[in-house]
């Protein structure tokens, strides 16, 4: 070990919570290296990469560790101070649930400079506002993929709206030569200004599982029909399937029982020809973006924007920058009257409590343990337990146990009120956090919280995810300086200064909630939504984490 290094003390650190007993690394810190933690001076006896935890103290076997103020796992061989926990000297361990338990009264942040603040969303006759305008067609069953892919390129094709056009110039330029695209004549003005486009969803199911994945199916499915965000919907059915198109009109029904929405049922098993089904379904699109640009965007207040949160491809910062980052800007639009909704229940695993003692009513909090106990049943039946949650990339990032990964999750949440706890696909109707039962696999949990209500999604990411939905515009916030610049095309908001030091988390969030309100009003055009990113996947219960 030099001289230099030893007689030098690292600041690269961070304790997150005053009952912790391990630190992060701020930046990659080498052997010998001392760090200064309340007045004691820790010599790390090895290297411990940026984003990685090291304990403050000798731990034995048994020992738990604490970070976020919450235990996050226990201690399976001797660690000494200083030493990095590693998935061979710590597992998955949570604080057992408290009897009982409340918040404190919540003080919200100041709102003023948002107080009279609107957004121009689409206002549609049932009261709520969407932040987008978008003609939807949707298939019954998997067998009906390829009929919808057919109307997707038709549709691109007659409308000069393909946003593939770019790399398809390429695919014939590498091919062909640049005389390929040289004679190409430049796209129009859009025919439809006041629509921002038609979204055609695929999935796997609708026959063949179980009669509760059907109806699961369909009630999904009316929740992005009956979202804000949509004008209307064509929808395609086989005919002999499981989910029928009675299931989905019930469950329209349920959501829209004044028939608001205006929705086109084809099925081909009745038509003449899939010719006849293609030209009938195309016109009732076309009819519908008629009907869609009739509507524009007029100034609503933020009381009418719902935010989803989720977290994909998380690193050992996400929950000290992006993660609280976005629980700041929930906060705030909850002040304001508006909406957050809170999902991924196995990485709310290990702060059961804290979110328990935030439920308004006892009701709200025995749903949540109900929905909770539930999920693990269902994945203990196909062998599964929450602490399986982390990925791989979670792990090599420095996110150890799924408790560690939670704690930083649940940070999305911010600190106020649980006002309602929603299964999948049931919708949001109250006013503030919301937690609704998903999986945390990414795209299943995105799905689920557009399906819910959600018109507008901060995703977080350490890692860097694509990740976007068909509905809902998607913004990307980095943990980190250096993943928004390598995927400055994916990622829309950087949280690293505030791991530099350089920004506090208040202002950023003000900054997002803006950035937010210039989306959720069309003048922002999230990368995701640049990049025609439109992932859909329904949630098949038990078998995903």
């Amino acid at each position: 070990m030099s001289d230099l290094i030893a007689n030098q003390t690292f600041h690269l650190t961070l304790r997150v919570h005053a009952l912790d007993n391990v630190r992060v690394a701020l930046a990659d810190l080498p052997t010998g290296a001392v760090v200064e933690d309340h007045g004691k001076r820790i010599t790390l006896p090895g290297p411990v990469r940026h984003k990685h935890k090291f304990v403050l103290n000798d731990m034995a076997v048994g020992d738990v560790v604490i970070m976020y103020g919450v235990t996050v796992g226990k201690v399976t061989q001797p660690i000494a101070a200083g030493e990095a926990v590693t998935t061979e000297n710590l597992v998955h361990s949570t604080d057992d649930l408290p009897a009982d338990g409340k918040q404190e009264a919540w003080l919200p942040p100041s709102v003023k400079q948002f107080e009279t603040t609107t957004f121009e969303g689409y206002h549609r006759p049932d009261g709520r506002v969407g932040t987008a305008n978008i003609w939807l067609v949707v298939p019954l069953v998997f067998c009906e993929n390829r009929n919808i892919e057919v109307l997707r390129q038709c549709v691109a094709d007659a409308l000069g709206d393909d946003p593939y056009h770019s790399y398809k110039q390429l695919a014939r330029k590498l091919l062909h030569g640049e005389e390929a695209i040289a004679s190409e004549a430049p796209a129009g003005d859009r025919l439809f200004p006041n629509v921002d486009g038609v979204r055609f969803l695929v999935h796997q199911l609708g026959c063949g599982g179980t009669d509760s994945d059907a109806e699961t199916l369909c009630h999904l499915l009316a929740g992005y029909i009956c979202h804000p965000n949509v004008a209307g919907a064509t929808v395609l059915s086989l005919g002999c399937q499981k989910a029928q198109i009675a299931m989905l009109q019930d469950a329209i029904a349920q959501r829209d029982p004044n028939g608001y929405k205006p929705v086109g049922y084809f099925e081909q098993q009745q038509s003449a020809s899939e010719e006849v089904l293609i030209s009938d379904a195309l016109s009732a699109i076309f009819d519908g973006l008629r009907q869609a640009n009739q509507i524009s965007r007029q100034p609503a207040p933020l009381s009418e924007l719902t935010i989803g949160v989720e977290c994909g491809g998380s690193d050992g910062f996400s929950g000290l920058s992006a993660n609280p980052l976005v629980g700041a800007v929930v906060d705030r639009l909850v002040a304001l009257g508006g909406s957050g909704i809170l999902s991924e229940f196995p990485e709310l695993c290990g702060v059961e409590h804290e979110l328990l003692a935030r439920c308004r009513e006892p009701r709200v909090a025995e749903r949540f343990t109900s929905l909770m106990n539930a999920y693990q049943r269902h994945a203990e039946a196909v062998g599964a337990h929450f602490s399986m949650n982390p990925s791989p990339g979670n792990v090599r990032d420095g996110l150890i146990t799924d408790a560690m990964k939670s704690a930083g999750a649940a940070k999305k949440g911010g600190d106020s009120p649980v006002v309602d706890v929603l299964d999948y696909t049931e919708p949001m109707t109250r006013k503030g956090l919301n937690l609704l039962c998903t999986p945390g696999n990414d795209v299943e949990s995105t799905t689920g919280l557009v399906g819910s209500g959600a018109n507008l999604v901060l995703f977080t990411t350490g890692l860097g995810t694509p990740t976007g939905n068909p509905v809902a515009p998607v913004m990307k916030i980095s943990s980190n300086s250096e993943l928004a610049r390598r995927m400055s095309d994916v990622i829309d908001f950087d949280a690293g200064p505030i791991i530099r030091g350089e920004a506090q988390i208040a202002e950023l969030a003000d900054e997002l909630l803006a950035l937010c309100i210039e989306a959720a009003s069309g003048r922002y055009v999230p990368k995701a939504v640049r990049l025609a990113q439109m992932d859909f996947i329904p949630w098949k219960r038990g078998v995903s984490l």
